[in-house]
């Protein structure tokens, strides 16, 4: 019982981490822009990473990505121990990404360090679902290039709807719809990360209840059997609130070093092109949704100002700091299983 509430406290941990690793993502154009002031601009992303806790359970009615998340792994390969080990090193992996201010993705941390794991204490491949690992690994590069698209088409299209504006009326009318584009990027970035910490916390407990051993000493609203019960047995329903509430307070910490790499180094952005490279990561997240598919917001509105950015022209873009972040990117997964992997050898030693 006591190493089920030590993953949980970690995952949520984990979920806090996220939070303030990956506020610049909603926040990085409005605070460069300077709509808001950076303190400003955490508490109104981390409102809406709260709001989309009510989304996903009173309007969507399930948790899709935290079911994804959480058959990376076999069900007869999941046990705390790999758990834990997959979380330690994903937060070892987020907070040093932090540190240096490189926009990693928390998801695929999570996804590398639960497969890293899985396969440490099994020895064999066998452990995780290729599939829905091939699946999740692929948006790697599909989220930016989707979230560019877009990008680029919904500036396209914003230039000739504005073709005949004066230039300072729709800077202010764009500085105002920045707040509503952020706001929707924010319940993505909820929708997305939250559930990927509850397909932790999810495949922890349902592991936990599988264990006679740890299920005579849990009470009953930690019992979990799937993890479409979060969505349909109100006495789980503090898993999902739990994520989604610590997640937006760990987006109230904020993360000024990647804000910094997210608003300004990757290209120059203004009000109206805020909007678009906002929208355009929330289009993607939502999409996404749709797909029940874990992605890296991080990746995704990296994407899209990259796009608003190569409307302008590509030298816009500095597209050495976008191969620095691509190599990045490409990293995490194997990295963090590694990371995972070292941390398995310590928890097996020690549990």
């Amino acid at each position: 019982m006591a190493l089920l509430i030590t993953v949980i406290v970690l995952a949520l941990i984990f979920d806090y981490i996220n939070g303030f690793h990956d506020a610049a993502n909603s926040i990085a154009t409005i605070v460069s822009t300077k709509v808001l002031t950076p303190f400003l601009a955490v508490l109104w992303a981390a409102l809406f990473n709260f709001v989309a806790f009510f989304i996903a359970k009173y309007i969507i009615g399930e948790f899709g990505i935290a079911n994804t998340v959480s058959k990376t792994i076999f069900e007869e390969f999941i046990t705390l121990p790999v758990i834990l080990s997959g979380l330690l090193a994903a937060i070892v992996w987020n907070l040093l990404t932090w540190w240096l201010g490189i926009p990693s993705s928390s998801s695929h941390t999570l996804i590398g360090g639960f497969a890293g794991a899985a396969i440490t204490s099994s020895l064999t491949f066998d452990a995780i679902h290729f599939g829905v690992i091939i699946r999740i690994a692929s948006f790697i590069v599909l989220a930016p290039l989707i979230g560019m698209i877009v990008s680029i088409l919904f500036t396209s299209f914003v230039f000739w709807v504005c073709r005949n504006v004066n230039h300072h009326k729709a800077n202010r009318w764009f500085k105002r719809l920045q707040l509503v584009s952020s706001g929707l990027f924010s319940i993505g970035h909820g929708l997305n990360d939250s559930q990927k910490v509850m397909g932790i916390i999810g495949a922890a407990l349902i592991a936990a209840t599988n264990d006679a051993s740890v299920a005579n000493f849990m009470p009953e609203w930690m019992h979990m059997h799937s993890i479409k019960e979060m969505a349909e047995n109100n006495s789980l329903a503090w898993v999902p609130f739990t994520c989604f509430t610590v997640i937006a307070l760990g987006t109230m910490s904020g993360g000024w070093r990647i804000i910094k790499t997210m608003g300004s180094r990757i290209t120059k952005v203004t009000p109206l092109e805020g909007v678009v490279a906002e929208t355009s990561g929330a289009v993607t997240l939502f999409l996404t949704e749709i797909l029940k598919i874990p992605v890296s917001t991080t990746h995704t509105i990296t994407g899209a100002i990259m796009g608003v950015g190569a409307f302008k022209r590509l030298s816009a873009v500095r597209w050495g700091i976008t191969i620095n972040l691509l190599w990045a990117w490409l990293l995490t997964i194997p990295v963090s299983a590694l990371l995972a992997a070292l941390a398995y050898c310590l928890v097996s030693m020690i549990c």
